[in-house]
């Protein structure tokens, strides 16, 4: 009996290692696969983020997400079609399928990964919210801005943690509430508004880009406090498994990468690696495509034509950029910061 048992036991073992060797496509990924190209929803334009640039083509650190999902599932970095959403057109457009995934900030929360349909597949950027004001107005904290007029955009994390923040801080303010993002920092650099509250990083690149002149960037100052926690990364439909960790170890791929010492510079030469793991993360060692049911060189390509997460966060939005926005907490595990991706194994 216990030899019978014992067999059984191997048998549904084996079964079960011959259904996770190979993934199912799904519905979503079969339809990308027929029209060939991924559709990203981006934002209006934030720079380094997301951004046109004046030769017409997208850029920046949420682009190169979109670009490496497309190397991934295509071999092809540039088979993406972008589609610019507001923060109130973006849901609306992924749960109606007019876009495959969001890769356009978008911060992780509870109600938006489960009452929205949504699965969130990794963070590219952690974030906080924060202030930026004119220098001329004589503030040095968030903690002196009672009675301000503060520009914000609606349906965002942003309005209800500014929101939170006052209420908790037994402060009043004016909110100006303007859906494009254009129009916000319009309204901000005018003077219409005496404050503009968004993610550090939009306040960064809005510093960095947008000032008009005669105004310069030295006229306005990010304040000190952080008031939030914002998580940004891609987002997916629910109901399509696979290409959900198509997204998701797209990601963790340039952030492993990364982590070894893998970039688009030296990638060939390490393809002669005799590291088991580097072998196995560039499909010397085949097994890991299979898995995630792309091509071997799924790791390569991304990383060849779009660069390992350092790469990509320097020339968008670090120290290689007009950003230059200090890794912080972008930083890799092993260097103090929070990236931090599964093992390829």
């Amino acid at each position: 009996m216990r030899n019978i048992t014992k067999a059984i036991t191997a048998g549904f073992f084996a079964i079960a290692l011959g259904v996770a060797g190979t993934a199912q496509a799904g519905k979503e990924l079969d339809a990308i696969k027929a029209r060939g190209n991924l559709i990203c929803g981006v934002g209006i334009g934030t720079a380094g983020f997301m951004l046109s640039n004046s030769q017409g083509k997208w850029v920046g650190l949420n682009v190169d997400v979109c670009r490496a999902v497309a190397a991934a599932i295509f071999g092809d970095a540039d088979k993406v079609k972008y589609v610019p959403l507001t923060s109130q057109q973006r849901f609306t457009a992924l749960q109606s399928g007019e876009v495959d995934l969001l890769s356009n900030n978008t911060t992780v929360t509870l109600t938006r990964d489960t009452a929205l349909g949504f699965d969130f597949t990794g963070v590219t950027y952690y974030d906080g919210q924060g202030f930026m004001v004119n220098k001329k107005l004589g503030v040095k904290s968030a903690k002196e801005l009672n009675g301000a007029t503060i520009c914000v955009a609606p349906g965002t994390t942003t309005e209800l943690n500014l929101a939170d923040y006052f209420r908790a801080n037994k402060m009043a303010f004016k909110p100006v509430v303007i859906e494009k993002v254009d129009e916000v920092r319009a309204a901000f650099f005018s003077g219409r508004c005496d404050v503009y509250t968004t993610d550090n990083s939009s306040l960064y690149a809005t510093r960095a880009a947008n000032v008009p002149a005669p105004m310069t960037v030295e006229d306005f100052i990010i304040l000190p406090e952080v008031i939030s926690k914002e998580p940004l990364g891609p987002v997916v439909r629910h109901g399509d498994s696979q290409f959900a960790d198509i997204v998701r170890w797209a990601l963790f791929a340039m952030i492993e990468a990364e982590e070894y010492g893998i970039t688009s510079k030296n990638i060939d030469e390490m393809m002669k690696s005799d590291n088991p793991t580097i072998k196995r993360i560039l499909g010397v060692t085949p097994g890991m495509g299979k898995a995630l049911g792309v091509d071997e060189k799924w790791v390569y390509n991304i990383i060849k034509q779009v660069g390992n997460y350092g790469e990509s966060f320097d020339r968008n939005v670090g120290m290689g950029s007009p950003l230059k926005i200090a890794r912080g907490q972008n930083e890799l595990w092993t260097k103090g910061g929070l990236q931090y991706a599964p093992p390829i194994r």
